[in-house]
């Protein structure tokens, strides 16, 4: 789940810097370059920099704690610092203090354990975010039945899973799930066709594949129903 600090109205994101190039830094700065987003990589490896040359936007080794560097490279106006640093704790924190300390306007990172991302946001960083703890999650709930599980809030949810007999052959209007269950159908996808959005006069088949919402625990005990 990623721990949120309000910051204002989502600005137009146009460059990112990324500390770290491991598995979580180098998927996450790929997708953002193929999203249209200029990325900074920076890292302490040099195998790992060559590897991201021209993946990238531009991709330096940097040591870590050499300030100057970083100075150098701007990163202050970045309109996103990212810190996906997991094996060295202390060179997170050091950078998230860092990165506060020049003022960067937004900053998220990666943590390792609970007591981690304590110490990150109250050093200053604005998001923070679990990746080993939200896989886990995820799949948790995917051998539980539902295909796929997003947690959006502590306390609210949206599943993808195969449509019950509860929603099955009727209208989503009189099928009452948001009274009997307390969530809401929103889309619907069948067979190898687009996802639908949904309304009350859906008619939703067996086998269908529905994306359901609501509080956390009743998504969860709707995607369990047959």
């Amino acid at each position: 789940m990623v721990k949120r600090i309000t910051t204002g109205p989502r600005k137009n994101v146009r460059n990112v810097a990324v500390f770290g190039l491991g598995r979580f830094g180098s998927a996450l700065a790929v997708e953002l370059v193929e999203i249209g987003i200029e990325v900074l990589g920076i890292e302490t490896d040099e195998d790992r920099v060559q590897r991201h040359n021209g993946l990238l936007t531009k991709v330096v080794r940097v040591d870590p704690g050499v300030n100057e560097a970083l100075e150098q490279l701007n990163v202050k106006e970045y309109d996103v610092c990212v810190i996906a640093i997991g094996s060295d704790i202390l060179a997170s924190i050091l950078t998230a203090a860092y990165l506060t300390k020049i003022g960067v306007k937004e900053i998220w990172a990666k943590a390792t354990s609970r007591e981690h991302g304590e110490i990150l946001e109250q050093v200053g960083v604005h998001h923070v975010v679990y990746p080993e703890n939200d896989m886990g999650r995820r799949v948790a709930h995917q051998v539980k039945g539902s295909t796929d599980f997003i947690e959006v809030d502590e306390t609210y949810a949206i599943i993808k899973t195969t449509a019950n007999q509860h929603i099955i052959g009727t209208r989503l209007g009189d099928s009452e799930i948001r009274k009997n269950y307390g969530v809401t159908v929103m889309a619907v996808k069948r067979g190898k066709g687009n996802w639908v959005n949904a309304d009350s006069d859906t008619i939703v088949a067996e086998f269908d594949e529905v994306l359901v919402a609501g509080p956390t625990k009743q998504a969860e005990q709707f995607g369990l129903l047959n």
